[in-house]
């Protein structure tokens, strides 16, 4: 969006306003042909200041009440972008803490099961160790028994 135009001889100057970006640009042209751009974000640069605040009305310049009301409405435009982004990655970041808090606490019900199920496995296996022992016992004496009923031979 121009904001300034001013011609002197083959030169002229023009004071560009870019919304979407807040961004001005003063391009410079020396015969109709581009000769320098320059970029910034705010017009407190002097010379760019003395640009816009020039008593020298050109045609396709706006007043400065124009030029402020384009301003402003762009800021709010890119603040309102700037909001929604904050919001959207606001939502997207609950929504992660959301999720963790589910896998958490997936994680510390398996993790109770496991520990359960080591626990009846454990009880298992000292009760499989238990009976294990039992039967070797009865087994020994099994043998005793049936070794007592057997004579011995003398040693050659």
């Amino acid at each position: 969006m121009p904001f300034r135009v001013f011609r002197s001889f083959d030169y002229s100057v023009s004071l560009l306003f870019h919304a979407k970006e807040v961004t001005y640009y003063v391009v410079l042209y020396q015969d109709g042909s581009l000769w320098r751009a320059l970029k910034a974000a705010d017009l407190s640069n002097p010379p760019k200041r003395l640009f816009i605040t020039s008593k020298t009305r050109r045609r396709g310049s706006r007043t400065a009440g124009d030029t402020r009301r384009a301003q402003l409405e762009a800021q709010n435009e890119q603040i309102a972008r700037l909001i929604a982004c904050a919001e959207a990655r606001a939502e997207r970041l609950r929504s992660d803490l959301q999720r963790r808090g589910t896998h958490e606490q997936t994680v510390t019900n398996r993790q109770h099961q496991v520990r359960k199920e080591v626990s009846q496995l454990e009880a298992q296996r000292v009760a499989a160790q238990a009976y294990l022992n039992k039967a070797q016992r009865q087994l020994h004496q099994l043998n005793v028994t049936r070794n007592e009923g057997i004579p011995h031979l003398p040693n050659r």
